[in-house]
């Protein structure tokens, strides 16, 4: 088996409430191999992006370890971790919000250049940014305009090569292509895989979308409520779905072909429950049509029930 370049053990993060402890993120233990895509997927609020901020420590854990390449990084001090933050990354979901509206192309594409000291010659700086530009795709005619006078596309283009500029190894890619057209989605995915296989990049992908997953991702995880409830290869995933939220996310997915026979769709019924101080036991029980008395009073551990393919639930 590859060796993993990051590894999640046991990684928590909740925030405090008047009512307790909200569990945005439970006891999540991941494991990516180097050059290759984990994507996460689950409904909105389901701790996903939270996740990706706290593996890079933008937000600080509650308990757990974040080992990238075999260190714990959450140990480390500001100097350390100032330095890590050049192999790691993030893209985020919002093409627009997350640019500084006043800098043009250029600048902002230089800015983590200049802020980490990589290149200090103006001549060299100019230069990178424009090499930067054609690798992920994006006319030089545009190095001095601003985000407001682009498309989403080109704007994503932007936070792509943003993120690569410091020659990262690990991109957490928080719904890069979700605000985009489809056309444009496909354009974005394909370039991302690209600069994969051109650099070697390892990606945490998190979306709503599986076709999305399913396109981009060589393993995935299912989170409710902050917790996996399920991880396996992509391929296994999509054809033998274990757990029922898996399943009725799966069903969800639409069909072009108007005749094509499919299996019925599974509706999830019902509210979420609390995240505040959630009782031990399944957390999608209370929305799940087999749920039972094993499934609540007691922690469900995670088990494999075939190689790389582990589920929660008693069934």
């Amino acid at each position: 088996m590859e060796m993993p370049i990051l590894e999640t053990k046991g990684l928590k993060k909740y925030f405090k409430t008047p009512r307790g402890n909200l569990h945005a993120v439970d006891d999540i233990n991941i494991s990516i191999p180097k050059g290759h895509t984990l994507g996460v997927v689950g409904e909105s609020g389901c701790g996903k992006s939270t996740l990706g901020r706290v593996i890079l420590r933008l937000i600080e854990a509650t308990d757990g370890e974040v080992l990238f390449e075999g260190d714990n990084i959450l140990k480390y001090n500001i100097q350390q971790m100032d330095a890590m933050r050049r192999k790691l990354q993030i893209i985020f979901q919002d093409p627009f919000a997350s640019l500084n509206p006043r800098l043009s192309v250029s600048e902002i594409i230089a800015d983590p250049i200049r802020t980490n000291k990589l290149l200090k010659n103006r001549k060299e700086i100019e230069e990178r940014v424009v090499e930067l530009m054609q690798t992920v795709g994006l006319s030089e005619r545009f190095i001095n305009a601003y985000p407001h006078e682009l498309d989403g596309g080109r704007r994503q283009r932007i936070g792509v090569a943003r993120a690569l500029a410091l020659d990262p190894k690990f991109i957490v890619c928080d719904e890069p292509v979700s605000a985009l057209d489809v056309s444009i989605q496909a354009q974005i995915l394909n370039l991302m895989m690209d600069l994969q296989e051109e650099r070697d990049l390892t990606y945490l992908f998190i979306t709503h979308d599986m076709s999305v997953v399913k396109h981009i991702s060589s393993q995935v995880m299912v989170m409710y409520m902050g917790q996996c409830v399920e991880i396996a290869p992509t391929d296994e995933l999509f054809e033998q779905p274990m757990h029922p939220y898996s399943q009725a996310l799966l069903s969800a997915i639409p069909v072009p072909q108007l005749r094509h026979d499919r299996k019925k769709r599974q509706l999830i019924r019902g509210e979420i429950t609390s995240p505040i101080n959630p009782k031990p036991g399944c957390r999608f029980a209370p929305r799940c049509p087999y749920a039972s008395e094993k499934c609540t009073g007691e922690s469900i551990p995670l088990t494999e029930r075939s190689t790389g393919h582990f589920v929660s639930c008693v069934l």
